[in-house]
Order: structure tokens, then sequence, then C-alpha cells
């Protein structure tokens, strides 16, 4: 139920701001040939999905995705994704890095990024600007935070998750007061006894819905909602970064509030994180629901066929559109769009990514002639806790897994990162090859 003061508050005057354009060196080398925020997910979609529903959802139809690294397959996406009718105001508009008679650098950070955007952001009428990540996977609607920021009369409300101690050394971790404003703020800390400090006390354990065993701290989920003023104010420096240098400071100076949030929410920043967060997707009660409908995830319509499925079996799988499986055994797995999976095969704990197109008969033939496989994974083959890359051509007789390899491993055919097998996009796997 939506509360009277929430209503009151118009989301068309919040405008979305979406970082799109860091490296992602911890995805590597899912990121070798994209950026991080167009990788995959979860067979049909990519991650920059996941924001950009969270916003329409939200009734905040403003939305400006900043990208710079390896672009063009997100700009591609993204356009033919998200389109809003000429009797809205509603947008999902691109600004890429660009170098101008004044400045010749690239984005240098989050904060960074905004900063060099302010010239587009200053022609646009907005009460609120919300920063988010293009790398994350949750739901939330965005109105709650609005709401919250309102009604704290904060400057700046950062959207915050309860967490483990143990995870707190990957997060920005804060403290807050009776009334839920920060106080206190870290980027990532790895001292046990400064980890002490900033534990959730027991008094506050039972309003923030956590353990009162001493073990929960509140991580930042880089979600940040910002006044339009405060926003360029706290931006009229040379900092470069939101977490390490603009929320930190802000603390001394404005009206810094956390909004608390209760609800699964997954930073897929490294290779490990992104192939266990793809993986319990495929369980039978996963803990982010694409099959929510009050809160649907979009992406790009393709209008490709159902897949088809020649008596193969399938346990605690995700099967995108497209396919065709023949008899092979495929478990706790995502198989991604237009895969091709032949018989005798067995995929476990696999994240096939799938293709970007179905081959024609004269490139089977030519790549055939070659010595090639066709794209897909052939006959026989074997392949257990490994990521399969876009368009990957897999042979017969093949094994790939991480067993008996060092945790992070580079091959001129393959990766290994966070103890996980990835076959780089495109890339050919002869017949009887062993990894």
């Amino acid at each position: 139920m939506v509360s009277g003061k929430m209503r009151s508050i118009d989301p068309n005057r919040v405008l979305c701001i979406i970082m799109g354009g860091g490296q992602g060196t911890r995805l590597f080398p899912l990121t070798r040939e994209r950026a991080k925020p167009a990788v995959p997910l979860a067979g049909k979609y990519r991650l920059v999905d996941i924001p950009i529903s969270n916003c329409i959802n939200s009734g905040m139809r403003r939305i400006y995705l900043l990208t710079q690294f390896l672009s063009a397959s997100l700009h591609r996406h993204v356009y033919a994704s998200f389109k809003f009718d000429h009797f809205t105001t509603g947008f999902v508009e691109i600004l890429a890095a660009e170098q101008t008679l004044t400045d010749t650098s690239w984005y240098e950070g989050t904060a960074d990024a905004v900063r060099k955007n302010l010239g587009h952001l200053r022609n646009i009428e907005f009460d609120y600007a919300l920063i988010l990540s293009g790398d994350q996977l949750y739901r939330i609607d965005f109105r709650k935070i609005l709401e919250r920021h309102v009604a704290s009369e904060a400057d700046l409300t950062v959207s915050t998750i309860p967490v483990r101690r143990e995870l707190a050394h990957g997060l920005g971790i804060m403290q807050i007061d009776a009334q839920q404003r920060i106080v206190r703020f870290v980027e990532k800390p790895k001292d046990p006894a400064l980890l002490d400090t900033l534990v959730i006390p027991p008094s506050s354990t039972s309003e923030l819905e956590v353990p009162s065993d001493g073990q929960y701290v509140l991580g930042s989920m880089g979600i940040y909602m910002f006044n339009r003023q405060v926003l360029f104010d706290l931006l009229d420096n040379d900092t470069t970064d939101f977490g390490k240098h603009i929320i930190p400071a802000s603390i001394q100076t404005h009206r810094v509030h956390a909004y608390v949030f209760h609800g699964y929410w997954e930073d897929i920043g490294t290779i490990r994180s992104f192939f266990e967060a793809n993986l319990e997707l495929a369980a039978e009660l996963p803990r982010f629901d694409f099959f929510d409908m009050s809160a649907p995830i979009y992406s790009r319509p393709r209008f490709l066929p159902a897949s088809k499925i020649n008596g193969a079996t399938i346990e605690h799988a995700i099967i995108a559109d497209g396919c065709i499986i023949n008899q092979c055994k495929v478990s706790q797995s995502i198989i991604g769009l237009r895969c091709r999976i032949e018989e005798g095969s067995h995929l476990t704990r696999t994240v096939a990514l799938g293709a970007d197109y179905f081959e024609s008969l004269e490139s089977i033939q030519r790549h055939l002639d070659k010595g090639h496989p066709r794209i897909g994974i052939g006959k026989n083959t074997r392949i257990e806790n490994a990521i399969i890359d876009k368009n990957a051509r897999i042979g017969d007789n093949c094994v790939i897994t991480p067993a008996g390899k060092p945790s992070s491993y580079d091959d001129a055919r393959f990766f290994v990162r966070d103890g996980v097998v990835i076959i780089p996009k495109n890339m050919i796997i002869p017949n009887n090859t062993v990894i």
C-alpha cells in the first residue's frame, strides 16, 4: 500500500543516472569485447536491464546511461530495448564519454563521469538525481527511497543493506544514528578492529531487522539519491568517485541519511559472483525471481522461436529462446539464446551465454572445411563449472573443467577465474580437446 505522502511526490521529478562506463576488469574475460553492463544475464537479459527496469517500474522514466568502455554492443542493446512513445516525457538516452576543446580526458570515476556531463544535466528540469550502478541484480521500488529521502529532509540518501561482516571488505560500510542519519562511512574496511567499531549495535538490530549476534554491518548498495543543487555543489571539485570521496566528505557538511533495504541484492562485479548469481536463478525457489510480473525485468524483444528439446534430460536449468537441445543432460545450468547442444553431452553448473545469430549452412560448411566445429556444443562433451561465452565453437568429445587447475590461469583458448573456466567469445575448441 502506497502512503499518501509517497503519492504526492512525483517520480517524474527524479532524473536517473546509470553508471555504465567502467572497464570491468574483475569480470574479464567477459568484458574483453563488451562493457560490463552489456554482459548477458539469466539466459536472455543484459546486466543493464536491471537498473533500467527498476527505474521504469518505479515510474521514473527519465534515464541517462553514462558509457565509455567497449560500449558499441551496449548502445545497440539499449536502443533496441527501451523506446518510449512521443506522447510521454520518458527517455533512455546514452551519454558517451567525449573529448572537448577544454577537456581531453575520459571518465576517471563515477563522480567524474557525472561531473563531465553537468552541462547536459543543467538543461534538464529535475528535483532529485538517482545515481545507479550498471552491474547489480536486485528489485527495488525507488519511490520508497524517494519517500524516505523527502521525509527525512535529507540532502543525500544512500541505500544500504545489512550484510555479514565477512563481506564488508568489498563494500562501503556505514554507521547511522537513531534517525538513520549516516555519521560514519568507511570504504571497504579490512582491519578486524575497525570492523568491530562498525558492527550494528544490539540496540539497533530489532529496528533494522537483523540478528543480534554482532555479525552484521550496513553496506552501501551504490544507490544514491541527491537533491539537485546538492549534487551540483558536491561535484564542484576534482574528486573522482562517489564511494571513495563524495559520500565520506558529505557526511561532515550535509544531511546524509540511509535507506535500509531488506531483500535480495547482489553486486555482480566478479566472475564468481556472476557465476553463482546466474546458477542460483535455476534453483526451484531462487532469491531473485524473474517470474515476478508485478515488477518485470524488461529486455530486447527478439521474436525468436521457442526452444526445441529432443529427448534431453534437464534438471534445475533455465533454457532461453531459440535453442536446440538434443539427447544430452543439462543440470544446474543456464542455457542462453540460440544455444545448440548435441547428443551425449553433459553440462553441469554451466552458464552458456548462447549465440548472437543462427549459423547458416554455408557458414557451417565453411568452418567444417577448416576443421572447426559449428557454433554450440558438440557430441559427447562434458562441461562443468564453466562459463561459455557467445558464439563459441566447442567440438565433439571435449572435456572442460577447472579441476586440477589454479584458481586463476590464462591460456590461449580459455581462462580460469575464481575457480571457474571461461571460454571466451568466438573461441574455437577443436574436437577431443581436454581443458
